[in-house]
C-alpha cells in the first residue's frame, strides 16, 4: 500500500491521474490532505470536478507562518504513517506539503517518492526553492516535470530504483502504473 500526500490546488490536479488508475486498478493507496489550501475554490471543487475520491485523511492545518503550517503537517502526518504504516509515500510539488510529507516519512524509513524531484529555481529565496532542495535531501526516487513514480510490485531489477517505473500522468489520462502482468492488488513485495 502506498500514500498519497497533498493539500494545494495543483498537487490535487497533477496526482489525480494517480488517484483514478489506482481506483480502476483496486491499488491499495490511501490520501493524506494536508489541508494547506482549505477554500472550497482551492480545494474541494477540484475532488467534485474531477470526480475523485474524498482524502481518508484530513490534515485542516490551514494557513500560518511557513515554519508553523509545516510543523503542523509533519505532526499530523507522522501520525497517519504511523498508524498505517505504508510502503511508500509519494509527494509533489515543492509546498510546505511536500517538504513536511518526504521529512515525515524519511524519519520513519518509508521510502519517499518525488514527483518534480530536482527541479531548481536556483532562487534561495523563495519559499518553494527551499521545500524542493530539503524534500529531495530524503527522497529515494524521484522524477522531473509531469513524470512520477509509483510503485512496481514485481521488479526484480536494481534494489535501488528498480521497484519504481516511471509513467507520466500529464502525458495520457489513462496512464501505466505497471505492465498487467506486475500488477496484483494488495500487494508490494520488494519495497
Amino acid at each position: 500500500m502506498f500514500s498519497l500526500v497533498l493539500g494545494t490546488r495543483p498537487e490535487i490536479i497533477t496526482l489525480s491521474p494517480v488517484i483514478r488508475e489506482c481506483e480502476s486498478r483496486n491499488i491499495p493507496y490511501f490520501t493524506i490532505h494536508t489541508g494547506q489550501h482549505y477554500s472550497c475554490e482551492m480545494d474541494r471543487i477540484f475532488f467534485e470536478e474531477l470526480e475523485l475520491p474524498q482524502p481518508e485523511y484530513n490534515l485542516d492545518v490551514g494557513s500560518g507562518l511557513h515554519g508553523e503550517q509545516t510543523g503542523k503537517i509533519l505532526e499530523g502526518v507522522e501520525k497517519v504513517l504511523l498508524q498505517k504504516k505504508p510502503d511508500v509515500v509519494l509527494v509533489q510539488g515543492d509546498t510546505n506539503t511536500v517538504l513536511a510529507g518526504a521529512l515525515a516519512a524519511a524519519k520513519l524509513h518509508i521510502p519517499v517518492a518525488h514527483v518534480e524531484a530536482g527541479l531548481r529555481s536556483f532562487d534561495r529565496k523563495m519559499p518553494e526553492e527551499i521545500n524542493r532542495v530539503m524534500a529531495d535531501q530524503v527522497t529515494h526516487t524521484g522524477a522531473r516535470g509531469l513524470r512520477i513514480v509509483v510503485p512496481n510490485c514485481y521488479s526484480k531489477r536494481s534494489p535501488m530504483y528498480g521497484s519504481y517505473p516511471l509513467v507520466g500522468p500529464g502525458d495520457d489520462p489513462v496512464m501505466t502504473i505497471a505492465s498487467t502482468d506486475q500488477v496484483q492488488s494488495g500487494l508490494l513485495p520488494g519495497l
